[in-house]
């Protein structure tokens, strides 16, 4: 049995301290998945389960306070999963899978983030001295292998021949592109934003005044740190009765921790071909714009045609809310394809890629 999309919805996409910057993950996450619900004229009682990805909010099951929060049945337990980044995405694939074996009739599955009011993080110092704050959680066992985002991506245009101007020109197309988008009909508005804040005319003047991160990237080809959530409804042919988009294929996979950047690729392949589909097949490809140099490397590493790629721009002109950013993709590629295939596909701190295959028929 193959597993259908038949709504999905996300909240805006604001920089982290910006509009959104009081709402817990409950107040972002709520009110969208009583919104994928109501599209999909499901009612809250049918709900068998809600999985949800979050990477920043410390723990204590946030797909129970989701559940609880916009309303669903109290025998809804909540999934949170914590793959960083590919989590949303991976949160529609372990959808599918229960829909598909037959473990449930309906699942919402989606993310959120919340950067602005992510808990402080300290590690206890073993000799007893003051805890250490930290940014970035270790994603290997090897801190020789466990680079910094920035510089990792820095490293991959190095050593691919991706300079700044390069970056900074894909960077000034992402907005080009989302500024001439209507995304009304998949965002559900909150505390008054119904667009994503941070899609600006971006041009390569402005670009080239950015602030260096490290190597070619910049705060302007950097996607920034978000507040977001996303969601989909996921059933089965029976309950969908046509409608939607079908989960073709879909893959996760590791890849090498010291270039994660990369790891979609492997991740696309492997979905495709499960899917039996080449890259000039795709309608349609959300690829997730971390970082311009690291977006440029997956498209040219797949094989992907850029006119395909990110039609109404990408996070580099949204924002990156980590949980979130893979289900919005996913998102994007409901409201968008109307015919043939779309392709979905994010990068993950350590060495991980995510993908799916969404098919319109």
């Amino acid at each position: 049995m193959t597993a259908r999309i038949i709504a999905a919805r996300r909240t805006a996409v604001v920089p982290q301290g910006g509009a959104f910057s009081r709402l817990r993950i409950e107040d972002l996450a709520a009110p969208v998945v009583q919104a994928v619900l109501a599209d999909a004229g499901i009612a809250a009682d049918q709900v068998d389960e809600l999985i949800c990805a979050n990477a920043l909010g410390a723990g204590g099951n946030p797909a129970r306070r989701v559940a609880l929060a916009a309303g669903l049945p109290e025998r809804v337990a909540g999934l949170s999963i914590d793959r960083q980044c590919a989590g949303g995405l991976d949160a529609i694939a372990l959808a599918a899978a229960l829909v598909a074996s037959g473990q449930a009739r309906m699942v919402i599955a989606g993310g959120v983030e919340s950067h602005s009011l992510r808990p402080l993080r300290a590690m206890p110092d073993p000799e007893g001295g003051p805890a250490r704050p930290y940014e970035q959680a270790p994603f290997t066992p090897w801190p020789d292998r466990d680079p910094d985002m920035a510089q990792a991506a820095a490293a991959l245009g190095a050593r691919l021949g991706i300079g700044r101007e390069e970056a900074d020109l894909y960077a000034v197309e992402s907005h080009r592109r989302a500024g001439g988008a209507d995304f009304r009909p998949e965002i559900v508005p909150l505390a008054d934003v119904g667009r994503d804040s941070f899609t600006r005319r971006l041009t390569m003047a402005v670009a080239g005044r950015a602030k260096v991160i490290s190597g070619p990237v910049t705060a302007a080809n950097t996607a920034v740190a978000a507040d977001a959530a996303g969601f989909v409804l996921v059933v089965g042919p029976q309950v969908a009765a046509g409608r939607g988009l079908r989960i073709a294929a879909s893959a996760t996979l590791g890849a090498d921790p010291v270039e994660p950047g990369l790891a979609p690729v492997p991740a696309i392949a492997a979905s495709m071909g499960r899917a039996g589909l080449r890259p000039g097949d795709l309608a349609q490809a959300e690829v997730m714009e971390a970082y311009a140099v690291q977006a440029i490397a997956c498209i040219r590493g797949a094989g992907l045609d850029p006119a395909v790629v990110n039609p109404k721009g990408g996070a580099l002109a949204r924002g990156h809310p980590i949980g979130a950013s893979g289900a919005i993709l996913a998102v994007r590629l409901f409201h968008d394809l109307r015919a043939g295939r779309g392709l979905a596909a994010i990068a993950s701190a350590g060495g991980i890629g995510a993908a799916m295959v969404l098919a319109a028929d």
